[in-house]
């Protein structure tokens, strides 16, 4: 028997809602809580509960943002990435601390890291509300056949995560492709229950649509800047179309990384000063980038969940070129708000890039289809009322009248 996909609309712990409860939400970032997960606790407060948001390395712009907003940073020591078992031990000992001490109700863990030792803790500290939100499983399970390192590191997170999910009772998954792999590892029990969310939502009362700007037509590119990105993929579109005589300009928005697979600060330079790309660095506000081009374009080759990105840019009414890699293809309808490309196919990207070039009427035109289908499909206030329902923070007959006939908001200015 596999894990059941949940397709009913009854609340899974319906029976345990009531007000005031104490939630424990953990990150494997500080600014994450804030990036992605800042609507879903605010609902939570605005249902009365207390929440409290777990992390390693605030900073005092974060923190100062969850306090105004009523939520309860705290400090965890965590490493994002690595595996180091001293200081996963360390985790592990802090989140059982914490969890003994303030008690919580429920449990809501993201991320792999994060997942792994949050369920470990509240498995060890008897708890049974912890339900894992998988927004990714990442590098691990980004081949079918990994090998060297990545083969050692997937067998050691297969592993954690079936010691640490084996009492899990309810899940929540973003891409078929992660839960195929959480079944077919046997990551978590058979008699789980899954559900499927959009991803974390865009907020389309705050990403609105913009004119498009005047000029030729701009392509933004925002992601940390990694080969695995698509980026060289991007960079050899782009040189496929100046060699054709056409005009563009490409724009890449994000942070440098130290990942092995990063594009280093001195080759952005590079590029950027011979007029391939204008490199914009990183921001907490893509709005205004997004406001000055006319396409929005991630050919990643790498497993995404759902790309928060890939949605902010249709709520703002930029239609989409991305790959068909799990959780970006299914986002956006190839020829319905944007144009899917086959993953590391540089030709099939340029094709893509060239038709809103050689016809700029297609830009605004894809641009109101990708709007109309964020707010019909992943608007967040719609996804966080799912989410808070099923784990019975929330009675299910609700309003909500943020996400109100955001489905009839798609005119373009």
């Amino acid at each position: 028997m596999n894990a059941l996909v949940a397709t009913a609309t009854a609340p899974a712990e319906a029976n345990a809602q009531s007000p005031g409860r104490i939630v424990l939400v953990i990150a494997g970032l500080a600014w994450s809580l804030v990036n992605f997960r800042l609507e879903l606790m605010r609902r939570m407060v605005a249902n009365g509960h207390h929440v409290l948001a777990a992390a390693p390395d605030f900073d005092s712009e974060t923190e100062a943002t969850l306090r105004a907003e009523g939520i309860e940073p705290l400090t965890v020591p965590m490493d994002r990435t690595g595996l180091n078992p001293v200081r996963d031990l360390k985790t592990l000992v802090a989140l059982r601390k914490l969890i003994r001490d303030r008690k919580p109700d429920v449990i809501l863990p993201y991320t792999m890291k994060p997942i792994v030792w949050g369920s470990m803790a509240a498995k060890m500290e008897n708890h049974p509300r912890c339900y894992p939100l998988f927004t990714g499983l990442g590098y691990a399970f980004s081949e079918d056949e990994p090998k060297g390192k990545r083969r050692i590191v997937r067998r050691v997170a297969i592993e954690l995560h079936r010691r640490a999910l084996s009492k899990m009772r309810l899940g929540f998954h973003y891409n078929s492709a992660d839960l195929h792999d959480l079944l077919r590892f046997s990551m978590i029990p058979e008699e789980a229950r899954m559900i499927a969310l959009p991803g974390s939502g865009a907020d389309t009362q705050r990403f609105v649509p913009t004119p498009m700007p005047d000029g030729p037509t701009t392509f933004l590119f925002t992601a940390r800047m990694l080969r695995s990105k698509g980026l060289d993929d991007l960079l050899d579109a782009a040189a496929r179309l100046r060699a054709e005589g056409l005009e563009f300009k490409l724009g890449l928005l994000g942070p440098t990384d130290s990942n092995p697979d990063a594009i280093d600060a001195g080759t952005l330079q590079i590029w950027h000063e011979a007029g391939e790309i204008t490199y914009h660095g990183a921001t907490r506000d893509v709005r205004p980038y997004l406001a000055q081009a006319h396409v929005f374009v991630l050919p990643t080759r790498l497993r995404e969940g759902i790309p928060r990105t890939i949605l902010e840019a249709m709520s703002c009414a930029r239609p989409v070129i991305t790959t068909d890699a799990p959780g970006c293809g299914e986002t956006v309808g190839d020829g319905d708000g944007g144009f899917v490309v086959p993953t590391g196919d540089s030709a099939a990207l340029a094709d893509a890039m060239r038709r809103f070039i050689e016809d700029p009427g297609l830009a605004p035109k894809m641009g109101a289809q990708a709007r109309s289908r964020v707010c019909r499909n992943n608007d967040v206030h719609l996804v966080n009322r799912r989410l808070l329902t099923e784990i019975g923070l929330e009675p299910e007959n609700a309003s909500d009248s943020a996400a109100s006939d955001t489905a009839n908001q798609v005119a373009v200015a």
